[in-house]
């Protein structure tokens, strides 16, 4: 194996990182894996396409061959998310520190706006040491802040500087509308599931005392007692019902996830958070922080970003599962192993159910770039933005202190082209692009056929920079745990890592070569996938993003250092 790298090292050496192309048909010159066993699912994102069959990063081949030393080990990547896991044992010393403030004392050590801000900060926090659970759609905010300009108006009456506006009035009311139906309707379904469960559970322990039926015997009975069962008709009779009807209602549920009555009542207690708070226009979460949504401040908040309050829904999976791939121990031999050793996470909160908040956005960026981060990693999307110009506003700051930032295409499996996810650096109002340091990033799968890239992902040739590893993705996860999880949201941390990679061997780099090189070295498949959202219609996957490609570390290292000695 080691003379297979050393001769592909070779290679890359007379041939340069940006001649480089994969094969035309990528299922023609290589062994190609599409079916992989759990242990390969587990690391399949660090593999390369060349050398194992799967389309991973190459991180496993270029850590196989560089022999360097970083030139700096104080590279900090923030991750703008959630709560996070703080004594997870596999992030351990890769947490950023604020040591210039002193813990715990209630005195802003350091001036910087923020009290005892020992290891980020969390703009959800409330007042009483908490943390915001639910908030509203972003498409509320819009509703309840636009109305009074636009309600039962026609666009003929609409000013020429006010009908971007107006338009997104209206289609921030459909989807109102569209989605209070459609809660409704779930919620309805599951008070039903939930009155019916206890009757369906009593139907089927007569046929099956232990309750130990499964899917298959299910779907048979079924059909063999729809209606005919004579040992049933007296039950039948005392409980009008038909059994068919139950054990069809059954059959669904063990289609679906294996529910239980907990299940169930769980996923009925957010439904009735969705539709009384995050689509309830006169539901105010602010009001639990005690700050004014309307002006950009430092300060309000608390200090708590690894909060799991006893009796709250806790939200520390999702940013832990960012932080562990850009940066979980790679020495430790437990758990995973992040894309760079040398690295500071810093956990900034603003994500809780329901839709983030521009403010908490803005703020949260500046904070990062104030305090030191290298990268921003935005594993978080919204379809609408309220105070797009307040975002604007930050990535151009972060963008003069020569900060990247890394966001997600977002899941809805659409052409981000023409339906917008936010942030972005696209200011769809001007058609018009905000700054030079900004990478948006979309999902690929292990499966090198029309199914490449991820169903959910969204796409855009114009608004989508690149792809990276999104699907079965395996992380750290709160409580100490690991799981794997699919989402653009798992794709991003890729490109941040490699970022935090780049920029730790090659520290004199501008913000705008980084994302260049990140763009340009990123691998090329030439196949045709399946476009998301739809059932059959096929593109190139060039097609898809701006660059076409997917993220290589291999590569971006190579490139890199070419284009540091041109600097030299």
């Amino acid at each position: 194996m080691k003379q297979i790298y050393i001769i592909i090292l070779f290679m890359f050496f007379f041939i340069g990182c940006k001649s480089i192309k994969e094969p035309s048909n990528p299922n023609k010159n290589v062994a190609v894996k599409n079916e992989l066993t759990t242990l390969e699912l587990q690391t399949w994102y660090q593999k390369d396409y060349l050398l194992d069959g799967i389309p991973g990063i190459s991180l496993d081949k270029w850590y196989a061959l560089n022999k360097k030393k970083p030139k700096t080990k104080s590279i900090i990547v923030a991750v703008i998310d959630t709560q996070i896991d703080l004594k997870h044992e596999d992030l351990q010393g890769q947490f950023w520190i604020n040591e210039k403030e002193i813990p715990n004392n209630g005195i802003d050590d350091d001036n910087n706006g923020y009290i005892d801000d020992i290891n980020g900060w969390s703009f959800i926090g409330t007042r009483n040491d908490g943390y915001v659970v639910w908030s509203n759609f972003e498409y509320v905010r819009i509703v309840r802040e636009w109305g009074s300009l636009f309600k039962e108006k026609t666009e003929s009456q609409i000013d020429a500087q006010d009908l971007y506006k107006y338009k997104e009035y209206q289609r921030a009311l459909k989807k109102l509308g569209e989605n209070n139906i459609y809660y409704k309707n779930w919620f309805k379904s599951l008070n039903h599931n939930l009155a019916i469960y206890p009757l369906v559970k009593d139907m089927l322990k007569y046929f099956f005392p232990k309750e130990d039926y499964t899917y298959k015997q299910l779907d048979s009975m079924y059909k063999k007692y729809k209606i005919n069962d004579k040992r049933y008709k007296q039950r039948r009779d005392d409980n009008d019902k038909d059994l068919g009807a139950l054990i069809g209602y059954r059959i669904v549920s063990l289609e679906v996830n294996q529910k239980t009555l907990e299940d169930i009542q769980d996923k009925q207690t957010q439904l009735d958070s969705v539709i009384n708070k995050s689509l309830n226009m006169e539901y105010n979460e602010r009001f639990l922080i005690g700050d004014n949504p309307n002006i950009l401040e430092k300060g309000y908040g608390n200090n708590n970003v690894s909060n799991n309050k006893a009796g709250h829904r806790s939200f520390q999976d999702h940013s832990t599962k960012m932080a562990g791939i850009i940066g979980a121990n790679r020495e430790n031999n437990i758990g995973i192993k992040g894309i760079i050793q040398d690295v500071k996470i810093m956990p900034l909160n603003i994500s809780p159910s329901g839709d983030e908040h521009d403010k908490d956005i803005a703020m949260a960026i500046r904070y990062a770039v104030d305090n030191g981060a290298k990268i921003i990693n935005m594993s978080f999307w919204k379809e609408f933005s309220l105070h797009k110009e307040w975002v604007f506003e930050a990535m151009k700051y972060a963008e003069e202190r020569n900060v990247l930032l890394v966001h997600i295409s977002g899941n809805d499996g659409f052409d981000i082209d023409k339906n917008p996810s936010y942030p972005n650096d696209n200011d769809f109002e001007n058609f018009k692009e905000v700054c030079s340091n900004f990478i948006n990033v979309g999902s690929i799968s292990h499966k090198l056929d029309s199914t490449f890239v991820s169903d959910f992902s969204n796409y855009g040739k114009q608004n989508v920079d690149l792809f990276a590893p999104g699907d079965e993705i395996y992380s750290a996860g709160a409580a100490n745990s690991y799981k794997s999880d699919s989402g653009t949201s798992l794709a991003a941390p890729m490109v941040s890592g490699t970022a935090a990679l780049i920029w730790s061997y090659y520290p004199n780099l501008t913000v705008q070569e980084v994302k260049q090189i990140i763009m340009d070295s990123g691998t090329a498949y030439d196949l045709e996938v399946i476009v998301p959202g739809t059932k059959d219609k096929k593109v190139p996957f060039s097609e898809l993003s701006k660059s076409g490609k997917v993220l290589n570390v291999y590569n971006a290292m190579q490139l890199t250092e070419k284009v540091s000695k041109k600097k030299r």
